[in-house]
């Protein structure tokens, strides 16, 4: 199946003017302006009301969360409080809340012109053991890419964690399901749709030992590894206290500062930290509102580029973001970033690529983030002829100064799965009925609600 997307309005992409051709999942010519496809189509797509830029690339979600968003015990609070309020709602966590939840967060970033989506999901209360099946099951329905991390909590609040004991599992246990997760359903080949990464929470969430234990079994697998660091100034403390080492030091310990990692946040490096992390070449999901909401701080995102470290973005989790919209987050992380380090420093190309190419360089994935023959062909097209972008001059940067909301096309692997705006077979309405319903339900039995 060879399709011809042509004559983009705009396109992130160079010599494009003339579209782009897709044969199967790849895309194979970028045709210049007032050129033609080298050889015949079986389709063609006027794009000429389109933006066309790579699909975004979420690197950081808790598709669970979307299930506790605006919560009441929860508000105005920072990151060890929030955490405190949340995860005696969260233990109450059942499979069929989080199917709702994955297939929610799902639709969410599909329709904001996510074509890979990743996921942090560390909560394995009791019942919930194939929580990233059910995660894959909602993914594969949709047609998304994705990057599912194992995540994992060994340290109770009795042993000197954050978390209540029924969230927690032995480590035992977590490694076994890693092993088995990472046989069944990672896929180490290009254009894979669906990897693994082993993801402990954060380490200090963790013990020593099984940080290094899923180092070497991600490594045996090929695969790769996530946690969250540096995200506050509690955590510094906490590292401080507990192991003497800021947490970057503790991190190198364990033979974490590598290529195949990347961690979420990244707010509290100094400047040999930043140096370090950029010579090894670990990467940074920055996520611009969840950090903003939560008064964490501000990821060093200019100085992590030119020390080397690749820098994407995520939404983060919907109980602190409160929303999976990634064209919404290209939009923060522009004006955060923008605001500190100056409009001569920061434009609207540098956000767009730290959701694309950024994103792709921290998952290790070069094909994709790009729009460039021989890539994958994931792209979102956006249409920006609504009342909010009216006299807008450049369509490209409309999208991101415009505050763009939802994509109109999105093509994962060269298969639509957004048209006009919507997911075929997905009822938005019956959707948002089901997760309200999950979510009261999830709350009841916390006892938040009555």
């Amino acid at each position: 199946m060879r399709i011809w997307i042509r004559e983009p309005l705009a396109i992130l992409a160079e010599a494009a003017a003339g579209g782009l051709v897709v044969e199967d999942d790849r895309i194979v010519e970028c045709l210049p302006a007032g050129a033609r496809p080298a050889t015949p189509v079986d389709e063609t797509f006027d794009a000429r009301a389109h933006v066309v830029v790579p699909g975004l690339i979420n690197l950081h979600h808790h598709f669970y969360q979307t299930l506790t968003r605006a919560c009441p015990p929860a508000l105005d609070k920072p990151l060890f409080p929030w955490l405190e309020a949340l995860y005696p709602v969260w233990a109450q966590l059942r499979p069929a809340q989080l199917a709702v939840a994955a297939r929610t967060a799902l639709v969410e970033l599909l329709r904001s012109g996510c074509t890979t989506a990743v996921d942090h999901h560390y909560l394995f209360p009791a019942g919930l053991d194939e929580a990233i099946d059910i995660e894959l099951e909602a993914a594969a329905e949709l047609g998304l890419r994705t990057v599912l991390t194992r995540g994992s909590m060994s340290l109770s609040q009795d042993d000197g964690g954050l978390p209540p004991r029924s969230v927690v599992q032995r480590e035992d246990a977590i490694l076994a399901d890693s092993e088995r997760l990472l046989a069944r359903y990672h896929e180490a080949r290009e254009g894979a749709l669906r990897q693994i990464a082993l993801a402990p929470c954060s380490p200090f969430s963790v013990t020593a030992d099984l940080m290094r234990e899923s180092a070497a079994l991600a490594r045996r697998h090929g695969a790769r590894l996530h946690t969250h660091l540096a995200e506050t100034d509690d955590e510094t403390d906490y590292c401080l206290a507990h192991f003497g080492r800021r947490p970057v030091d503790y991190l190198d310990d364990l033979g974490w500062i590598a290529d195949d990692v990347w961690v979420a946040h990244g707010i509290h490096f100094d400047a040999d930290e930043i140096a370090r992390l950029g010579a090894a070449g670990v990467g940074v999901a920055h996520c611009p509102s969840s950090n903003m909401i939560l008064a964490s701080g501000r990821c060093p995102v200019p100085a992590l580029e030119a020390a080397g470290a690749p820098v994407g973005l995520g939404v983060d989790g919907s109980a602190s973001n409160d929303a999976s919209n990634l064209i919404a987050e290209v939009r923060q992380a522009f004006l955060l970033q923008r605001l500190h380090a100056g409009a001569d420093v920061i434009g609207h190309r540098d956000a767009l690529r730290w959701a694309t190419e950024g994103g792709a360089r921290c998952l290790g994935r070069p094909e994709l983030g790009r729009i460039a023959p021989g890539c994958q062909a994931d792209l979102a097209l956006f249409r920006v002829d609504d009342l909010g972008f009216a006299g807008a001059g450049d369509p490209l940067a409309a999208l991101v100064l415009c505050a763009a909301q939802n994509a109109d096309r999105v093509m994962v692997a060269g298969a639509w799965r957004l048209i006009d705006g919507e997911v075929p077979g997905v009822d938005r309405a019956a959707l948002a009925a089901e997760q309200r319903a999950a979510s009261h339900a999830l709350l009841t039995a916390a006892g938040v609600r009555a």
